[in-house]
C-alpha cells in the first residue's frame, strides 16, 4: 500500500496546522496513550514534555520524506532499531497510532477533516508495518 499525492498533501497540511499547538498535541498524545495502554508508561522517560516534542520533531522529519521512500528508509531503520532496543513490540504501535490521531483531532478540531484523519491512519499503518519489519 502506498500513499497518494493527495493523502501526503493532507498529512503535511494538517501537521503544518498543528504547529502552533504542537506542545498541547504532544501532551494529549501521551495522556491518551497511557489511558488506552497504561502498560506502555514504563517504556518512556519521566520528561514527557521533552519526549513529546522529540516525537513531533521526528514526525516532522518523516513527513518531509513521505513522497521519497529512498530518503525515508534510513530514518525508519534508525527508528526501528531504537524502538527494538527499548523493547517495543509490534502490538505497541496500534495504541500509539490511535493516540496520535485522537490528539490531532482534539487539537485541530474542525481543522482536521475526516479525509486528513484517514490519510494519517493509512500513513501510520504503512510506517508502523515497515518499522516492525525492519526491526525483525
Amino acid at each position: 500500500m502506498t500513499l497518494t499525492t493527495a493523502q501526503i498533501g493532507l498529512i503535511r497540511d494538517s501537521f503544518h496546522r498543528l504547529q502552533p499547538d504542537v506542545e498541547t498535541a504532544s501532551e494529549l498524545l501521551y495522556q491518551r496513550l497511557f489511558e488506552i495502554a497504561p502498560e506502555l508508561r514504563s517504556m518512556f522517560r519521566s520528561d514527557m514534555a521533552g519526549q513529546g516534542m522529540q516525537f513531533m520533531s521526528t514526525l516532522g522529519l518523516i513527513l518531509r520524506h513521505l513522497d521519497d521512500p529512498r530518503a525515508l528508509r534510513p530514518h525508519l531503520e534508525h527508528l526501528a532499531q531504537g524502538h527494538a532496543a527499548f523493547g517495543v513490540k509490534p502490538e505497541h504501535f496500534r495504541p500509539m497510532g490511535q493516540a496520535l490521531i485522537w490528539a490531532m483531532r482534539e487539537t485541530l478540531g474542525e481543522r482536521f477533516p475526516t479525509a486528513a484523519a484517514t490519510a494519517w491512519e493509512a500513513a501510520y499503518e504503512i510506517l508502523a508495518l515497515e518499522m516492525v519489519q525492519m526491526a525483525e
